[in-house]
């Protein structure tokens, strides 16, 4: 009899480098690949919500988690919008990181759907620190990542027909 593995080893997911000065550029291909371990040569494009800056789009594959160090490297630049998402996979959350200038690094576990997952326990936490709705609402707005959706708007829609380049992890 097999005994099965509840939970995946590996999982997928995507960088979206949003808005990088270009001499970041060559930084940000050096920590991808160092996460990775594998080459990261990406496609830069002219980011056209911001002159002067770069994007580009990466897909990847690697262990469960693989967000989360990509997110830690790439929030070393704090003029570097991007986001890092990892998918659901068996027995595990899906992740999405936003990082903003100014606003700093957001995280928050999607489901399946792409929702976004608020828990009953933080849920609970939020109605007992909030006197009235408006405190309430603000917490939960602020737990859905509302202010790093707005920032980052305006740059996804700069990502219409640009490449994606593939970075792949062994694993196992």
């Amino acid at each position: 009899m097999r005994i099965l593995n509840q939970f995946a080893d590996s999982t997928t997911g995507v960088v979206y480098i949003h808005a990088a000065p270009v001499a970041l550029c060559p930084h940000v291909e050096w920590a991808l690949s160092s996460t990775l371990n594998a080459r990261a040569d990406l496609r830069w494009t002219e980011q056209d919500a911001e002159p002067g800056r770069m994007r580009a789009t990466v897909d990847w594959t690697g262990p469960v988690g693989t967000a989360a160090r990509l997110a830690t490297a790439l929030r070393e630049w704090s003029g570097l919008a991007f986001e890092v998402t990892e998918n659901p996979s068996d027995g595990v959350d899906g992740e999405r990181f936003s990082h903003v200038p100014g606003l700093g690094l957001w995280r928050g576990s999607i489901g399946a759907n792409g929702d976004v997952i608020v828990g009953e326990m933080q849920l609970r936490a939020m109605m007992d620190a909030q006197p009235d709705s408006a405190g309430l609402a603000a917490e939960l707005d602020t737990a859905l990542g509302t202010a790093w959706d707005d920032a980052l708007e305006t740059y996804r829609m700069g990502g219409a027909g640009c490449e994606v380049t593939w970075l792949r992890q062994r694993v196992g």
